[in-house]
């Protein structure tokens, strides 16, 4: 394990990249508590071979904000939720880019429609690159600033 100098500082919430699949600052909470990482989805379609079709929705209200990703299934396991009860689900792997680290994740398919975040990093994510502070949020990444038009109106940009 490298020492505290040596990791990225983040904070319980920060906005994180998939690149391989085109997401980009989708707000993650990163809980040390999950030991792997979910990610929310849709419209799951078995391709044969171990491979996956999916949607990513990144956006709670703008449903019409998505990714259609096909992707190879990694492994399926059984996983407790935060509620106690066991499913079963599949995991795939891709690229993690959050606060310029990049790597390897693998993450599970579920339907998190009612939770606030699109995606929870696990401790598997996050081990030997990330030193997280459970008291602040966005340490790494922060919102984009609003700008003022013109016409001295406040908006935010895009």
């Amino acid at each position: 394990m490298p020492p505290a100098d040596d990791l990225t500082h983040v904070g319980w919430s920060e906005l994180a990249d998939l690149p391989d699949w085109g997401v980009k600052r989708l707000p993650v909470k990163l809980d040390t508590g999950a030991r792997s990482s979910a990610l929310h989805v849709e419209d799951v379609e078995h391709l044969g071979s171990r491979r996956v079709r999916f949607r990513v929705v990144v956006h709670r209200e703008h449903r019409d904000r998505h990714v259609r990703v096909t992707a190879r299934i990694t492994r399926t396991s059984r996983v407790r939720s935060s509620n106690g009860e066991y499913t079963r689900r599949l995991f795939v792997r891709t690229t993690l880019r959050l606060a310029g680290v990049q790597r390897p994740i693998e993450v599970s398919l579920v339907d998190r429609s009612e939770m606030n975040f699109r995606m929870i990093l696990g401790r598997t994510a996050l081990a030997g690159a990330f030193l997280v502070d459970p008291g602040r949020r966005r340490v790494a990444t922060r919102p984009r600033r609003a700008h003022v038009h013109r016409e001295g109106r406040r908006a935010e940009r895009r």
